[in-house]
């Protein structure tokens, strides 16, 4: 199965921003986690990071020609307030998608416990820490 891993704004900080949050696990190590999972499941992956919402935006809509059939999503803060992201998941209906958040969203700050786009995806993973995109990808690939 094909898969694209997207990672949403800050995610490239992973053990640098918060890490009593998010771990001390740098994004490299997310990427080879990511990676080595997928292949030892016999799929292949790509991961996207981008802090830009158009660019994430342009990399769902990217995924609908290029075969992917499967979407991990870590958002970021863009959970709580882009109708844009959710609008390009909605808009590639025939692609699985799963939502995951390292943290449990809904256990912390007000404004961090609403999720926009996860209405757009066919599950939420979240509060699992970095094994939650294993997780993710096993619920897609299933």
């Amino acid at each position: 199965m094909k898969l694209l891993v997207i990672n949403g704004p800050n995610l490239n900080f992973l053990g640098i921003r918060e890490p009593e949050v998010y771990g001390k696990e740098d994004y490299a190590s997310l990427v080879k986690m990511i990676e080595r999972h997928a292949a030892e499941q016999g799929h292949s992956v790509t991961v996207f990071q981008s802090n830009h919402e158009g660019a994430i935006i342009d990399r769902i809509q990217e995924a609908y020609r290029d075969g992917t059939e499967g979407i991990v999503i870590n958002p970021g803060a863009y959970t709580h307030t882009s109708y844009a992201i959710h609008d390009a998941l909605k808009s590639v209906a025939a692609i699985r998608k799963a939502e995951v958040h390292i943290s449990d969203i809904s256990a912390r700050e007000p404004f961090r416990k609403e999720s926009v786009t996860a209405a757009a995806c066919d599950t939420m993973i979240a509060g699992k820490g970095l094994a939650g995109y294993l997780e993710a990808m096993d619920y897609l690939t299933a």
